[in-house]
């Protein structure tokens, strides 16, 4: 998809101005450094392109499962001197070395939030460890009926360091359940992820059938306004992390600008002709 697609990654546009990224490492899309840098070199160049991206739905290409987590060969490189493999004899040396490893995973996988589009994750089969971190970082989360989560990192000997600890007490209504799967590593089912908030809807019909809601959600997104669509997903972003009033304030200071956008007559006139209305990209037309 215009030069998108790399080694473990399909792109495709599936419906105007919606992407359709799919996970394609097999057999298990198991996360190796190379995999996790390309997955957040993607979305953050997509954003830097500025391409007419409106929505977009993150989902595997593997049938069975949607991540297995991260590769245990890497994992094991946290040992043995960090991503660079090169361990030293100091230990501050190392710290630091670990550190700045850990900040570019971080945020690698947190690249979803930073789009200015709505990111949709589909998930079906297994999604262990490091895949419950990716799909945290993005909007909105479906799940095959026979979705099976787990976070899983305390099993090997670490708390959870990618996203999941930060965001899941900000994205998710039960703290208790919560606390009780992240301290347990225990498997849990798709119905236990939409009672803890984890998941917003479990579809029925495996990998098709979570794809193909997914992309109806987009679709409708796709036909809404990409100022007010952009605008809203700040808004909701910084409400997560900040008070009611600083929220309210920072609110009126971007719909200060963004009100004046050509997007309300269109959508009004629109309204008033009984046809559906036409939003110019934010900054590029073509994908």
């Amino acid at each position: 998809m215009s030069g998108l697609s790399s080694k473990w990654l399909k792109v495709s546009e599936p419906i105007p101005h919606v992407l359709h990224v799919e996970l394609s490492r097999d057999p298990v899309n198991a996360f190796c450094t190379e995999f996790w840098r390309a997955y957040g070199a993607l979305f953050d160049r997509i954003t830097a392109e500025g391409r007419d991206v409106r929505a977009a739905v993150l989902s595997s290409d593997v049938s069975k499962l949607f991540t297995a987590g991260i590769d245990l060969v890497d994992a094991a490189k946290i040992t043995t001197g960090g991503f660079a493999g090169v361990a030293g004899g100091d230990a501050a040396r190392n710290s630091m070395a670990l550190l700045r490893d850990i900040k570019e995973f971080q945020h690698a996988i947190g690249a979803p939030e930073r789009c200015p589009f709505p990111v949709i994750a589909a998930v079906h089969g297994h999604v262990l460890g490091l895949g419950v971190d990716t799909i945290a970082a993005c909007d909105v989360r479906y799940a095959a009926d026979g979705s099976q989560f787990s976070i899983k990192e305390v099993d090997i000997g670490l708390a959870a360091d990618i996203g999941t600890l930060a965001y899941l007490p900000k994205i998710t209504g039960n703290h208790s359940l919560m606390r009780e799967l992240a301290y347990a590593g225990a498997t849990f089912s798709a119905a236990d992820a939409a009672r803890l908030g984890l998941v917003s809807r479990v579809v029925p019909g495996g990998r098709a059938g979570v794809v193909a809601a997914a992309l109806a959600l987009a679709r409708v997104i796709a036909g809404k306004s990409p100022v007010a669509v952009a605008g809203t997903k700040r808004i909701l972003t910084h409400a997560r992390d900040h008070t009611v009033a600083e929220n309210l304030e920072y609110t009126a200071v971007w719909n200060s600008a963004a009100l004046q956008t050509q997007d309300i007559l269109e959508s009004i006139g629109a309204a008033r002709e009984r046809r559906g209305p036409r939003f110019a990209g934010l900054r590029k037309a073509k994908l």
